[in-house]
């Protein structure tokens, strides 16, 4: 497994309660800078939409869910009912199993209320910081974990609470570019993972798959859908090139070192 460099600031705390806070500080951090600008504009549009304010405000402390809040906010303006919108955020965020599925094997020691706390904080950034810290063989540190993704999470509310009191003074966020903001996060994130050629074509598959289904009219199922057969395609053509000892595979990382996309190791003891 590479070492990680000493130089970057989420290797530097190993031990110690302030050492983890730092660290997940810093993880946390680069999540909680692009989440404020999209949640600015989603509090800029409650206000345009006569949205109350501590509504919104509301919705990004208990939801935190920004496709789901987004879509919340565009049916609440066309006059849906409570029954159509819940059920259209439910089918958006169906893909959180998947996530929680792929998160079980380093947080199952988890319990009770840590486990409940955790399981409301993640999102896919979060989800993608997360799992790729964990698959580098960084440890289960409560500390460091949950300063990470409350970070994040109060980003997003300072975000929403900006954008609420400022409504007034905004009359278009296209023109600021805060719509760019999620899309490069996700690149952001998406980059570190691409380890070999497998990653690279997984995610292009992802990507294509993704723009395909949503022209064909598939709507918010059209990321789970891409996730879903991109990762499929990965796995045959992962287990094919094992059998033949040879050609494209996932952990074909220099002198055999593990890649993201390898069996996800046995959890470590939580660390407070």
């Amino acid at each position: 497994m590479p070492q990680p460099s000493s130089a970057d600031p989420q290797f530097q705390a190993v031990e110690g309660t302030a050492a983890n806070f730092r660290l997940g500080f810093f993880r946390g951090l680069p999540i909680a800078l692009g989440y404020a600008p999209v949640a600015f504009a989603f509090g800029v549009l409650c206000v345009q939409n006569s949205i109350p304010p501590a509504l919104a405000i509301a919705m990004s402390v208990f939801m935190l869910a920004g496709s789901g809040q987004f879509i919340t906010l565009s049916m609440w303006c066309s006059g849906a009912g409570i029954l159509s919108t819940t059920v259209a955020v439910f089918v958006t965020n169906l893909r959180y199993i998947l996530m929680a599925v792929a998160l079980f094997p380093y947080v199952g020691k988890l319990k009770g209320f840590s486990r409940l706390l955790y399981g409301w904080q993640i999102t896919d950034e979060l989800f993608a910081l997360h799992v790729t810290a964990f698959q580098k063989g960084w440890p289960l540190n409560k500390t460091a974990v949950f300063t990470a993704t409350c970070s994040a999470h109060i980003g997003w509310v300072g975000g929403t609470v900006a954008g609420v009191f400022c409504g007034g003074l905004v009359t278009d966020v296209k023109p600021l570019g805060l719509d760019y903001a999620l899309a490069a996060m996700f690149l952001a994130l998406l980059v570190p993972q691409c380890t070999d050629r497998l990653h690279v074509l997984t995610a292009v598959m992802g990507a294509f798959f993704s723009v395909a289904l949503k022209s064909a009219g598939f709507g918010q199922w059209n990321v789970v859908l891409a996730t879903i057969i991109a990762a499929t395609i990965a796995t045959v053509i992962y287990r094919h090139g094992k059998k033949r000892d040879g050609g494209l595979q996932a952990g074909g990382g220099k002198d055999g070192e593990a890649t993201a996309s390898s069996p996800a190791p046995k959890s470590r003891e939580v660390q407070a």
